[in-house]
């Protein structure tokens, strides 16, 4: 496995590769790796690609009070698994040069970014599509992976690739669990044994929304939340920020249930704050 450091030699390499007649997968990511991370560069490694897997913590998509500072960093376990996994190239580029003094430009899609964590995290998903777009520039891919439990991330990124006509594919894969449920997160490394056993509300919830809509036939969508927030509510630990149930392509809140729907939820665990999804 090759490690990538400046923006100039991983286009020139992208450029040879694609010279070269081959594919490029990508999957950016910010580090501290988990299975999550690892079922996206498998993917991209059974795809046939060559795999080119990025970290990079990106400050801009961090608001004031959020943990940038201490967001997980482990670059040398993170190499270790990459390696293992079948990683191609690992390009870890440098906030400076990312976003050099005179750096003026950024990337804004409208509309989805108003919605669910957008209408919590002010200029959350302005940094994420800048950098994204600047990460597809650089790397150059065919092929793009991203998980499904930052759902609206993905939604806004596929608008973003198909608004700038860029040629690029996403895939977006399940989210990856631990055996109790949890979806896997970085993050998780913050919670304490409670804490940890408190955000296992997240999935209980899902469990009963899809037993409400699949069993129970259940449409209304204030039944739904209103269920799920009797959940939450045993839990003292946990504080939702939203309970959601939108259109999977729109985003926009639903009152009643008649084909697609997306459960999404936001809380906090003590200071942690935790998401997850589920189609209904």
């Amino acid at each position: 496995m090759k490690i990538i450091t400046s923006i100039s030699q991983m286009q020139s390499t992208a450029n040879a590769l694609r010279a070269a007649g081959k594919s490029i997968g990508f999957v950016p990511t910010m580090g501290f790796f988990h299975a999550g991370h690892l079922s996206l560069m498998e993917a991209a490694r059974q795809d046939g690609h060559t795999v080119v897997v990025s970290i990079f913590v990106n400050p801009i998509q961090f608001g004031p009070g959020e943990d940038f500072a201490t967001y997980p960093r482990d670059l040398d376990n993170d190499s270790r698994l990459a390696k293992e996994a079948g990683v191609d190239i690992l390009f870890v580029p440098q906030a400076s040069e990312m976003y050099p003094k005179q750096y003026q430009t950024s990337v804004v899609v409208k509309g989805l970014t108003e919605t669910l964590c957008g209408r919590f995290r002010p200029g959350h998903f302005e940094g994420v599509t800048t950098v994204v777009a600047k990460l597809f520039s650089i790397v150059k891919p065919h092929v793009a992976y991203f998980g499904q439990k930052d759902f609206q991330q993905l939604v806004v990124i596929r608008r973003m690739v198909q608004d700038l006509n860029l040629d690029i594919q996403i895939k977006g894969l399940p989210t990856v669990r631990e055996k109790d449920g949890l979806a896997m997160s970085s993050r998780n490394v913050y919670l304490s044994p409670e804490e940890r056993q408190a955000a296992l509300c997240l999935y209980r919830s899902i469990c009963r929304a899809r037993q409400m809509r699949e069993e129970e036939g259940v449409r209304e969508v204030r039944k739904i939340i209103a269920d799920i927030q009797k959940i939450m509510s045993l839990e003292p630990l946990v504080k939702p920020q939203y309970i959601e149930i939108c259109h999977p392509e729109t985003l926009q809140a639903l009152e009643y249930i008649e084909e697609a729907a997306l459960l999404a939820m936001a809380v906090y665990v003590g200071k942690t704050r935790l998401i997850d999804n589920c189609f209904l």
